[in-house]
């Protein structure tokens, strides 16, 4: 089990005093955490960066954190509202400051392309309420890019939302199902469509892995972003 540390999230922007409060008060708890939880059999306590969007702050949050020798870290405080070259530019500060043979964990993150970012900065865990969330509300992810089942177009769509796909709800429901399921407010559609999603990012995180491990993740990135790009063919 991974135990996550008590910490302080602010949202961003926010005054620097504010994040310099809450990233002190996160390590005090990191401390109390570790002597708290100690080091038991199947449990991994992970601390929390915090720093907000200050680069000075990050680091000696990051430092502090390692010094701990934990079994994993998080970066938390992102996602939060800012935008992304902002939550790019903060784990790039962060993770020269991390354990490189320990797990990074970027909390609450996000949309396919940020996955794709943070891993190219050395990120390899993420958590987020995006791919069920959006399913709910109609929106797909998808190798072709994001999808809304909204859209009166997919009305009499016989076609798959992908035949290539390994997800049955992708590769056999016709558009058109899923459509009037979506504009039906059935609850079955809000469940296909977060299978869906689901699937799409356990595939893109195996091909990230799988690009990682022989050594072409650049090229993995290239070909991603030019089929969200390209949409899907006529």
């Amino acid at each position: 089990d991974i135990v996550m540390q008590l910490d302080e999230c602010v949202s961003l922007p926010c005054e620097d005093k504010v994040a310099e409060k809450a990233m002190h008060l996160s390590l005090r708890w990191a401390e109390r955490c570790k002597k708290a939880f100690g080091d038991p059999a199947g449990r991994a306590l992970f601390g929390i960066v915090q720093g907000g969007a200050v680069p000075s702050l990050r680091v000696t949050s990051a430092r502090e954190l390692a010094a701990m020798d934990l079994k994993g870290y998080a970066i938390g405080g992102l996602a939060v509202g800012e935008p992304q070259d902002v939550m790019l530019a903060m784990i790039e500060t962060v993770e020269p400051h991390l354990p490189s043979e320990k797990p990074r964990y970027l909390m609450g993150v996000g949309t396919p392309d940020d996955i794709v970012e943070a891993v190219r900065r050395g990120v390899d865990m993420f958590d987020c309420v995006m791919p069920t969330r959006a399913g709910r509300h109609g929106q797909i992810f998808t190798r072709f890019g994001r999808m809304n089942l909204k859209n009166a177009k997919h009305a009499e769509d016989v076609r798959p939302i992908d035949p290539q796909s390994s997800c049955p709800a992708a590769n056999t429901y016709s558009r058109a199902y899923l459509h009037h399921l979506v504009k039906a407010e059935e609850m079955l559609g809000k469940m296909l469509l977060t299978w869906v999603n689901l699937a799409y990012y356990q595939e893109l995180m195996a091909g990230l892995r799988a690009a990682i491990a022989a050594g072409r993740l650049e090229d993995f990135i290239a070909e991603t972003k030019e089929g969200w790009a390209r949409g899907e063919p006529a």
